[in-house]
C-alpha cells in the first residue's frame, strides 16, 4: 500500500536539484528529467523513484519472462533499464565484444519512495510509509547541499576503441553488405571510453544536463553502476490502449548564428539521405508494433519533423497503434526490441553484421531507462548521448553510432558521430 501527499514548492527547479542531491544516498536511483519538454512522463515533468524494496536483476536468457512475471506479481511502480543485448533472448544472436562496463542485461525495483513532480506540485508516494516519513524527508531534502568542487575530471585520458581509419574501412564493409542486398541500414557505433578514471556521477550528469537540456534526461543509480543520459529520444510509451514510438534519425548541428541555424535546419529537413534513413526505420517500427496492435490501428503521425535542442537538430518521426487491453505491457516492449533506430533494418540481418564489425558490446547503450505504472502503462528513452561508469573498475564510457545507407558518406558519417559526441567529451574533459 502507498501513502500519496501532495506538497507545494516555491522553487521547482531548485528543489528539483536539492531533492537529485538527497537522493545519492540510496544505491537504487532513477532520476527523470523532462526539461519542460512537450513530451514529458505521463504529464509529470520530472521523476524520482528511489530505495529498493524488491528488485530484479538478470542477465539476457528468458530476461523478457522474468520480467513479465515480476511486473504482473509486483502490479506497483518499477523503474529500471533494458540493454541493448536482451536482442539475444528476443532473437537466436550473441554478443561477443569487449565489456568494460560489466552492467547486468536486466534491472528493474520496486522503489519505497517516489516522487512525481507537475509545475510546483509534487505527489510523494511512500511503499508502507510510517507516520511523519515524508515530512521528516521534505525537511532533509530542503537542506540539501551539495559541493560542486571536484576535481577527479581534470585529467580524463579518452581513448577510441575504432580509429578514423578503422572507422573508414569499417563502414566500407557495411556498405558492401548494403551494395549485395544483405540490409538496407545499419546503425554502425563506436566506443570512446577512460580507464583507471574517477568521476562525480552525480556532478557529471548536472553538467552534461546543463548544457543539452533534452526532454528525456537520465541520473540512474544502481550500486556502482551510474547513467548520466542527456537523451533526446523516446523509445516507446504506454498509455492505457495507446502506444507510441518516436524514432531519430538525422541529425544536425547547431550554430550560434541564428540565420546559419535555421539553414542548417532546412537543409536537414531536405536532405534526402537522412529522410530516407528515417523512412527506412519508420517502416521498421511500423512493422514492430503491428505484432501487438488492434487491425487497422498502426499510423504515423509525424513524418521526418525537425526538432531543435540545445546541441543538435534532430529529425524524428511518430508512430503510434492501439492495443487490446488484455496485452501484457512487457510483450508489447519485446515485439519491439531493441529499437529499430538503434538497429536498422532488416533488424536481425543488420544486428549479426553490427555483432561482427563493433569493437565494443553496447550494453546499455542503445538499450533504454523506463518504468512501468501500477497499471500497467510504461514509458522508455533511447539510451544514447550518455555517459555510462562502473566505480568499482574506474571505467567511464560513451558511445555514438550512426546509420549508414547506400547513400553514406564515411567521412560524413564520422564527422557526424563526433558532433553527438561533442556534449559527453565537454562534460569529461572540462
Amino acid at each position: 500500500m502507498r501513502t500519496k501527499q501532495i506538497h507545494t514548492v516555491e522553487n521547482t527547479e531548485n528543489f528539483k536539484s536539492q531533492l537529485l542531491i538527497w537522493a545519492q544516498q540510496f544505491d537504487d536511483v532513477v532520476w527523470l528529467d523532462s526539461n519542460n519538454y512537450q513530451h514529458n512522463h505521463f504529464n509529470y515533468d520530472a521523476v524520482l523513484a528511489v530505495d529498493a524494496f524488491t528488485s530484479i536483476q538478470t542477465d539476457y536468457f528468458d530476461a523478457f519472462g522474468k520480467l513479465k512475471e515480476y511486473q504482473t506479481l509486483t502490479q506497483d511502480w518499477i523503474f529500471g533499464y533494458l540493454t541493448y543485448d536482451l536482442k539475444n533472448d528476443v532473437e537466436a544472436l550473441k554478443s561477443k565484444n569487449d565489456d568494460g562496463l560489466e552492467f547486468p542485461d536486466l534491472y528493474f525495483f520496486q522503489p519505497k519512495k517516489l516522487f512525481l513532480i507537475k509545475g510546483n506540485q509534487v505527489e510523494i508516494q511512500y511503499l508502507n510509509g510510517v507516520d511523519d516519513e515524508a515530512e521528516n524527508d521534505l525537511i532533509a531534502i530542503k537542506k540539501a547541499y551539495y559541493d560542486r568542487c571536484f576535481s577527479g575530471c581534470n585529467d580524463i585520458k579518452i581513448k577510441l576503441k575504432i580509429h578514423k581509419d578503422a572507422y573508414f574501412e569499417k563502414v566500407s564493409h557495411v556498405l558492401a553488405h548494403i551494395n549485395r542486398g544483405d540490409i538496407y541500414e545499419a546503425n554502425f557505433c563506436q566506443e570512446f571510453y577512460a580507464e583507471n578514471t574517477a568521476i562525480n556521477p552525480l556532478d557529471t550528469y548536472l553538467k552534461l544536463n546543463d548544457i543539452s537540456k533534452p526532454p528525456f534526461a537520465t541520473f540512474l543509480k544502481s550500486q556502482d553502476k551510474y547513467v548520466m543520459s542527456a537523451s533526446p529520444e523516446r523509445y516507446i510509451v504506454k498509455t492505457g490502449t495507446k502506444i507510441v514510438s518516436q524514432p531519430i534519425k538525422g541529425t544536425a548541428k547547431r550554430s550560434l548564428n541564428i540565420h546559419e541555424d535555421e539553414q542548417l535546419k532546412t537543409a536537414l529537413f531536405n536532405d534526402q539521405k537522412e529522410r530516407s534513413e528515417n523512412i527506412m526505420i519508420v517502416d521498421l517500427v511500423r512493422n514492430d508494433l503491428s505484432k501487438t496492435a488492434l487491425k487497422g490501428s498502426v499510423k504515423v503521425e509525424e513524418l521526418c519533423k525537425i526538432y531543435t535542442f540545445n546541441q543538435v537538430h534532430q529529425m524524428i518521426s511518430t508512430v503510434t497503434s492501439l492495443v487490446d487491453n488484455n496485452t501484457h505491457p512487457v510483450d508489447i516492449i519485446k515485439s519491439t526490441f531493441p529499437m529499430g533506430s538503434m538497429t536498422g533494418a532488416p533488424k536481425i540481418s543488420a544486428m549479426n553484421i553490427i555483432e561482427d564489425l563493433e569493437e565494443t558490446k553496447r550494453g546499455l547503450y542503445s538499450g533504454s531507462v523506463g518504468y512501468f505504472s501500477p497499471k500497467g502503462d510504461f514509458d522508455f528513452n533511447v539510451v544514447i548521448r550518455s555517459i555510462l561508469y562502473n566505480e568499482t573498475k574506474k571505467y567511464v564510457s560513451y558511445s555514438v553510432g550512426g546509420a549508414i545507407t547506400a547513400k553514406s558518406d564515411p567521412l560524413k558519417e564520422y564527422e557526424e558521430c563526433l558532433v553527438k559526441a561533442k556534449a559527453m567529451r565537454t562534460v569529461l574533459e572540462n
